[in-house]
């Protein structure tokens, strides 16, 4: 892989410098591959595997060319910049790369999703943003409520199309997209062209350029995959010494009773867990994101649709407590370990009577790998947990979403006192007609139910909107007061 530096491929030195500040010196091959188009304004398709860069190789020509424009000026409801996001971890996860590049320019962002209140999310349009992460199904609803236009818009990224076909969100998403400016430039981003993703491209795409990096079905390469054959009466001790190790992994499940339950259950036998699903408020699920990303909680037990929005580095291992429904979860699942050149590992756990369901699925996946019959002491599981983190006591009084350490334990997770909800009493969002995002068409994945809080990302000081503050949408009601996500949580300001 050959080595070239974001100012190589012509990045403006604003970002480079922001880049280099965190790290980041040389592109990565989507990156390298898809800049010289995207920051001349070209329309993009880019096809890469999970882990492999691809949130910058839109935030890095997005900023840019918003930020390099001569005379823009910010304006109430009318931002220049989309981006479309499946979920809403993934969203936030987007802008909290977005942010510290449009700070370069003095330029806003802010996240748009359902299952919370939108009044925040209005006032942020009213107080005008450059750049707007959204989920489809909380966009349209405010799009129908005329709490902003797309009209503006410069710069359209799709991320996930094909996560975003399998949740049924293209109908949305195709009229979000007409609703933007033609000529503006547009670069979708998908591992697959299927389930009308196709169809997406050749409608609001124009002299497109197709950057693929490898087979969208290939793993990464330095990715090693483990499939463990285990007794019933041992699978959960199996799971539990899985879990014991002092790196960072996570455990998918397939039900978010299933996550719930197994991180409660890791967390009583001294191994601190936090859980992730669709049953969370919106706090909650920040405080666990903030405990695991920031280290103080080794392991995330995590439902399929979080596969989509964890993006941490240094996860060591992916564990599937049950061998996932069809191949393409497998990949995006394990794509949470060997991210950017990173090694990793991926366990599917399997019973007897799975066997021939397992072998289906890794073929589709296109993965070679011979099952073992193991216990929870085999050396093969020895050799994979590695050094045994030290035994933490739970503490006394479980809290909602999940049982967390104490701090003595590790655990740096201070969500709130009360059952069921977060700290502070975060309080309920919109009515739920049956939508997803807390609305009536269907938006973001895995968030019924869910309450909490969105954000908005200040780059610099406020700006004077160009019309100045509006009058507030009729439908945009005033939801109750909540407490802020706590400094360091993805998506906080």
């Amino acid at each position: 892989m050959s080595h070239t530096t974001f100012t190589e491929l012509g990045v403006p030195a604003p970002i480079v410098k922001t880049l280099a500040a965190d790290g980041k010196f040389t592109a990565f091959p989507i990156q390298q591959d898809t800049l010289p188009d995207t920051l001349t304004g070209r329309d993009v398709l880019g096809r890469g595997k999970t882990g492999s860069g691809k949130t910058l190789a839109f935030a890095i020509p997005m900023i840019a060319r918003l930020g390099e424009s001569d005379g823009a000026r910010r304006r109430a409801r009318r931002p220049r910049g989309l981006v479309l996001a499946p979920t809403r971890e993934l969203a936030t996860q987007i802008d909290a790369v977005l942010q510290p590049l449009a700070a370069a320019y003095g330029m806003r962002t802010t996240t748009i999703y359902g299952g919370i209140s939108q009044k925040r999310q209005v006032d942020a349009l009213n107080g005008g943003v450059d750049i707007v992460v959204a989920c489809p199904g909380r966009l349209e609803d405010l799009l129908q409520q005329q709490a902003l236009s797309l009209d503006a818009v410069e710069v359209t990224v799709l991320d996930e199309a094909d996560h975003m076909a399998d949740l049924g969100f293209l109908p949305g998403v195709t009229r979000i997209l007409k609703k933007t400016p033609e000529h503006g430039q547009r670069m979708f981003f998908s591992a697959t062209l299927d389930n009308g993703v196709d169809k997406l491209v050749r409608q609001f795409l124009h002299n497109e350029i197709l950057h693929s990096v490898d087979d969208p079905t290939s793993h990464v390469s330095a990715m090693t995959h483990h499939v463990f054959e285990v007794d019933p009466d041992d699978k959960k001790t199996l799971v539990q010494q899985l879990a014991s190790g002092t790196g960072r992994r996570i455990l998918f499940t397939r039900t978010k009773h299933q996550a719930k339950k197994l991180a409660k259950q890791l967390t009583s036998q001294g191994v601190p867990a936090v859980d992730l699903h669709g049953n969370l408020s919106q706090n909650q699920r920040d405080r666990n994101l903030a405990s695991f990303g920031q280290g103080g909680v080794r392991v995330l037990v995590a439902t399929d649709v979080a596969a989509r929005g964890v993006h941490v580095d240094g996860i060591e291992l992916v564990v599937h407590v049950d061998p996932p429904a069809e191949h393409k979860a497998y990949l995006h699942r394990s794509g949470r370990t060997a991210r950017a050149g990173s090694a990793g590992d991926v366990v599917t756990v399997m019973l007897p009577e799975q066997r021939r369901d397992t072998q289906t699925l890794l073929k589709k996946a296109a993965i070679k790998v011979t099952p073992q019959a193991v216990s929870p002491n085999s050396e093969a599981v020895s050799a994979l947990v590695g050094e045994v983190a030290e035994h933490v006591e739970p503490q006394a009084h479980p809290q909602g979403g999940g049982q967390q350490p104490s701090r003595r334990g590790g655990g740096s997770n201070n969500a709130g006192r009360g059952r069921g909800r977060s700290g502070g009493g975060s309080g309920r969002g919109p009515a739920r007609g049956g939508r997803r995002d807390g609305g009536t068409r269907g938006g973001d994945a895995d968030s019924r139910g869910s309450r909490g809080q969105g954000s908005t990302r200040r780059s610099a000081a406020p700006q004077r909107s160009e019309s100045g503050p509006a009058s507030r949408p009729a439908a945009a009601r005033r939801g109750p007061r909540r407490a802020s996500a706590p400094a360091g949580t993805p998506g906080s300001r």
